[in-house]
């Protein structure tokens, strides 16, 4: 689903951004993030780790943009973002539940490799927004790819993290790695 983020940088290593799903006037906010740099994204512990994702193909895709701002802010802003983590809830998942922000937060992990997102909602967004996601990709060759921190993306290893629905009404597992 498409997630749009308004950010605060709180310090050098730590930003947090509320999720909407739109940038419309009558958008719902549909979760949190929170962004850390590598050297924090180290120090913390590997239960801890297994909550987080890496920022790498977002950039380097093209999908991760930031309208609105001039062509070389957006490159810097990438530059910054393509070594970083992200810890992501939604509260609301407004592509099922239309009324209400019912269930349980779910922990969202970020795209890593081509064909994850739709290509019609990306072209969409793109068209939407004026942008070309290709082109964006080609512009962020130069941009160096860190090699992804042990811990991270763990849900590609089958190690997904999930909260307990206390109902059993949603299909969610339990806090903890399976």
């Amino acid at each position: 689903m498409e997630a749009h983020h308004y950010c605060s940088v709180l310090n050098e290593e730590l930003i947090q951004c509320v999720i909407y799903d739109g940038n419309v006037k009558n958008a719902r906010i549909m979760g949190v993030e929170y962004i850390v740099s590598e050297r924090l994204f180290k120090s913390l512990p590997a239960q801890e780790k297994a909550l987080w994702h890496s920022h790498v193909h977002e950039v380097k895709s093209g999908q991760l943009i930031a309208p609105g701002i001039p062509q070389a802010a957006e490159h810097e802003l990438m530059k910054k973002l393509v070594g970083t983590y992200g810890k992501t809830f939604h509260t609301w998942h407004t592509d099922m539940h239309k009324e209400l922000p019912t269930g349980v937060p779910q922990l969202m992990m970020g795209f890593t490799a081509d064909g994850q997102a739709h290509a019609d909602m990306v072209a969409q967004r793109d068209k939407r927004f004026g942008v070309d996601s290709a082109e964006k990709k080609k512009n962020r060759e130069d941009i160096p790819a860190p090699a992804i921190a042990e811990g991270a993306d763990s849900w590609q290893k089958g190690e997904a993290v999930q909260i307990a629905d206390p109902t059993g009404t949603e299909p969610h597992g339990a806090l903890r790695s399976r």
